[in-house]
């Protein structure tokens, strides 16, 4: 490892260490770390270096930088598939890195989403031109009649949840250590509360975890989610004076496959059919799998799947959205699929 390098590590340490535990004397790292001078500038690593009160003002920098890099592209030359290139590619990974470390709050996202809406419909300043479709439409998938622009709010939270996911399988990394001796010592990520004078990093990570819980899945019984289906995966079968604690106890140890008749008189129909179902892997411990992946491993795309679902869900009960089929009209597919240039497939969408 070359000096240089070595050099950007021991910063990129103290920065996660000051970020994380705002409340420890600087000094003191700097002299663990044999940091002869330090300046405490606005954003260091393109990250702020303090959070206050107002997170709006904070990040607005974000939004600045999509404004400026939106405000010179010449909209007279964009066809309306250029357009879509450029805001997925360009404007709606700007605030990537951002989001990655920190919660950007609803109401900045819903102001970046609607900045970029403006752009979408040739909406300049002075110039004020109507919104054929809502911002809840954008976002959708094309297969259902959308766009496919991100939901901002639930990209955020799906690179929240990376984060999460990082420290349950890498607890030995040194912002897991560091976090773990602030803000939950004695018990598991997963367990972990929200703390008096917390960091706003932290904080943000806590948003990452409540999605973990959403799409975890374990391979144990009664507390855990463990059953493959729907949105809850914990067994619906009440406990009552159920003894057994572990999925083990389930599995003959003489076949090695599921003691059907067992697994039977302990669940519910409902789940015993779920149970019976799942292969028997012996010699295995129990770990934390993604429900939403088919060999069980995290994507962020598959998270933010989960996030934007649930916002929906929300929106749904709230009445803020009709509820839609199931089922998708199948006109869209077709659409997108269509020979033809990408200009051509717009005009048809819009029509559509």
């Amino acid at each position: 490892m070359n000096i240089a390098r070595a050099k950007l590590l021991t910063r990129q340490n103290l920065w996660y260490c000051l970020v994380a535990t705002p409340t420890l004397n600087t000094s003191k790292w700097c002299v663990m770390l044999q940091v002869t001078k330090k300046t405490m500038s606005e954003r260091y690593l393109g990250l702020p270096v303090h959070v206050g009160k107002s997170k709006t003002a904070t990040f607005a920098y974000v939004k600045d930088r999509i404004w400026k890099r939106m405000q010179g592209w010449n909209e007279k030359f964009l066809s309306w598939a250029g357009k879509e290139i450029l805001i997925k590619a360009v404007a709606q990974a700007i605030p990537t890195f951002a989001m990655g470390c920190f919660d950007l709050t609803k109401a900045l996202c819903d102001q970046i989403s609607t900045m970029i809406c403006r752009f979408w419909w040739n909406q300049q300043e002075g110039k004020h031109k109507i919104h054929w479709l809502s911002r809840d439409r954008m976002i959708l998938p094309k297969k259902e009649g959308g766009l496919g622009f991100r939901d901002i709010h639930a990209f955020n939270l799906a690179m929240l949840v990376k984060q999460g996911w990082r420290l349950l399988h890498n607890p030995d990394s040194l912002c897991a250590r560091v976090l773990k001796a602030k803000y939950f010592a004695n018990t598991s990520v997963l367990d972990a509360k929200p703390k008096a004078n917390m960091s706003f990093t932290w904080r943000s990570i806590l948003r990452g975890l409540e999605v973990i819980q959403k799409g975890m899945i374990w391979r144990v019984i009664w507390r855990d989610p463990w059953l493959p289906r729907g949105i809850s995966r914990r067994p619906i079968t009440p406990r009552g004076t159920c003894l057994l604690s572990q999925v083990a106890k389930l599995i003959n140890p003489v076949t090695g496959e599921w003691d059907v008749q067992l697994v039977k008189e302990v669940f519910w129909e409902e789940d015993s059919a779920v149970i019976l179902a799942l292969p028997v892997h012996e010699g295995r411990e129990n770990f934390i799998a993604w429900h939403f992946d088919n060999h069980g491993r995290f994507s962020v795309r598959s998270s933010y799947k989960v996030c934007r679902d649930d916002i929906m869900r929300e929106r749904s009960r709230s009445g803020a959205q009709g509820s839609s089929s199931n089922e998708p009209d199948p006109i869209w597919k077709m659409i997108w699929q269509i020979k033809a240039p990408s200009k051509v497939k717009h005009f048809l969408w819009r029509v559509s």
